[in-house]
C-alpha cells in the first residue's frame, strides 16, 4: 500500500514537469527554388516550388502553397512531403 502511494506521488511530479514543456513534431528543411504566383480566393497564399534537404525525400522538388512572406532561396520546415499542391490556373476566359 505504502508503494502504492509513492507510484502515484511519482506520476504527479512527472505530470506537472510535462505541463510546462513543449513538444515538437519532427520537420524537414526545403530550400525555395521558385516563386510561382499567389494563390487563394484573395491572393493569401503563394504557391512555390521547393526542394527537400533531407530526409526520406531529399532531392525531391514539391509543389506547396505558402502564407506569409517568403522569396527564392528561403529554407522551410516541411511537417511532411508527401502532399503536393495543385498547380496554378493560367487564367478566367
Amino acid at each position: 500500500m505504502v508503494e502504492e502511494q509513492q507510484d502515484k506521488e511519482r506520476k504527479r511530479k512527472v505530470e506537472t514537469k510535462d505541463k510546462g514543456s513543449i513538444r515538437f513534431s519532427s520537420a524537414v528543411p526545403a530550400r525555395v527554388e521558385e516563386v510561382v504566383g499567389r494563390t487563394g480566393k484573395r491572393g493569401e497564399a503563394i504557391q512555390i516550388r521547393c526542394k527537400v534537404l533531407d530526409g526520406r525525400d531529399q532531392g525531391k522538388t514539391l509543389r506547396r502553397n505558402v502564407k506569409g512572406p517568403i522569396r527564392k532561396g528561403d529554407i522551410l520546415m516541411l511537417r511532411e512531403t508527401e502532399i503536393e499542391a495543385h498547380g496554378l490556373a493560367k487564367g478566367r476566359k
